[in-house]
């Protein structure tokens, strides 16, 4: 029995593969090494591509870096769209969701966050580029979070607060890691505010199930 050939890649299937290598080569380079670190030759040495290729692709490091930087979020906020629809499945809990978005920011995003966030801070034409799609991201967790909110009745500004008083404990502990490595800490701390989630959670659906009360229950007898 013969072989049918193999089919031969299509010239823009070429290209899309190696963009595609280079910019996981500088995602993973920014980590590990920092962005510092990381020069346009060692990402395309990482890349198992040539120099040429590699400016053919991007005009220079920061448009390589940029464009690094939008595709790891871009690849994450697929994932929290993907995650969302679990959530409205009604199956999730607050503390699964906590759990989730701690492994989704330790998972390399918040530490190559930290690479880039002084560039970011000083380099408006960066800064302006990675603003868009920063934007989409904090979208994508909207609506994973806006799922669980409305399942207990709390307001979208209060679940927004609660939100973003979430994501600001978990980027704290993450980099706090760097210089402390104590799992137990972190454990005892992500514990506690899952406490406090559920506190406010129960009290938001306490407050839902009373408005919604006929008036004729809460006369006294």
């Amino acid at each position: 029995m013969s072989i049918p050939p193999k089919k031969r890649r299509s010239q823009q299937e070429r290209s899309t593969e190696t963009r595609q290598r280079l910019l996981d080569a500088a995602v993973t380079l920014m980590h590990d090494h920092g962005l510092a670190e990381t020069s346009t030759s060692d990402i395309a040495v990482a890349a198992g591509v040539s120099r040429g290729a590699l400016t053919h692709h991007f005009e220079s490091r920061e448009d390589l870096v940029t464009g690094a930087i939008e595709h790891m979020l871009e690849r994450v906020i697929e994932e929290l769209r993907a995650y969302s629809a679990h959530v409205a499945e009604g199956t999730t809990s607050s503390d699964e969701l906590i759990d989730y978005l701690y492994r989704v920011m330790s998972n390399r995003l918040y530490y190559v966050t930290l690479e880039y966030l002084p560039e970011a801070r000083h380099n408006a034409a960066f800064r302006q580029r990675l603003v868009p799609v920063v934007s989409r991201w904090h979208g994508a967790l909207d609506l994973i979070w806006g799922e669980l909110m409305q399942r207990y009745g709390m307001s979208v500004e209060a679940g927004r607060d609660l939100l973003n008083a979430t994501m600001c404990l978990i980027r704290g502990m993450i980099g706090q890691t760097i210089l402390r490595d104590d799992p137990p800490y972190y454990r005892r701390l992500l514990e506690f505010w899952k406490a406090s989630v559920r506190a406010q959670l129960s009290g938001a659906e306490t407050a839902k199930s009373t408005s919604t009360k006929p008036l004729d229950q809460d006369k006294s007898q």
